[in-house]
């Protein structure tokens, strides 16, 4: 038994409030567990000037932490000029895992910035800010076309994120920050709403990682996505196509 009594395959409670920032175009709050983020998609009429003139968009993220979500104060990166190593690669996460799903042919020449703040952080962030990102992103999109602004939802599908790992020689699902920092692997999972996998993050802390323990968390964290899936789904009203 778990500390908070789940099962080992067993998500933490989860919801998805749209809407969540009203002056955004499209956002969303996810909380699941003590986990807690704030995404927001903007829209603006232009790309980068390295993909201007090819009438295509762009999806981009940027990822922080609020400085009291861990508890300890936190300083924000803009007193230390630059954001340090793990806030880049996990935007940088965020960013693929969300353009993975975009038809940017049909998005046009604007870009959609994806902002995700961690409001209280236990375990699993990077994973919730995908989740619900792709939220933000969808309902985003879809003001566009209730707008006139686009055609179409400029979509390919979905995605959604959980973390797992193996502790004590256990697969478990949704790792809270008391498990994580214990766990003999800690894997992250970016899945398409099809099953496909847009990236497995995997890491033996302690142990290396078997084949066998490798199949275990892909099915747990299988599992685990298509509950979240669900919450997507009644947050946005449901999935393209």
């Amino acid at each position: 038994m778990r500390r908070d009594g789940r099962e080992p395959g067993q998500l933490r409670p989860v919801e998805i409030a749209p809407g969540f920032v009203r002056t955004a175009t499209g956002s969303a709050l996810i909380a699941q567990g003590g986990t807690r983020v704030i995404c927001t998609a903007s829209a603006v009429d232009s790309v980068p000037r390295w993909m201007s003139g090819r009438g295509r968009g762009w999806v981009t993220a940027e990822y922080g932490m609020l400085p009291a979500s861990t508890g300890e104060r936190k300083q924000r990166d803009v007193s230390r000029g630059r954001p340090d190593g793990r806030t880049v690669e996990i935007q940088r996460l965020i960013g693929r895992s969300l353009r993975g799903v975009v038809d940017f042919d049909a998005l046009g020449e604007r870009t959609v910035y994806i902002d995700c703040d961690v409001l209280e952080a236990d375990g699993g962030t990077r994973c919730a800010a995908i989740t619900g990102g792709y939220a933000a992103l969808q309902l985003a999109l879809a003001g566009l076309v209730e707008r006139g602004e686009l055609a179409r939802l400029p979509l390919n599908g979905s995605v959604a994120a959980v973390s797992c790992g193996m502790v004590g020689g256990e697969a478990l699902l949704d790792l809270d920050y008391s498990e994580d920092s214990t766990a003999d692997v800690d894997m992250n999972v970016v899945m398409a709403g099809d099953g496909g996998l847009f990236e497995v993050q995997a890491t033996g802390e302690r142990n290396p990682l078997s084949r066998a323990s490798l199949d275990a968390l892909l099915e747990i964290a299988a599992g685990g996505i298509e509950r979240l899936r669900d919450a997507q789904a009644e947050a946005t009203g449901g999935f393209p196509g």
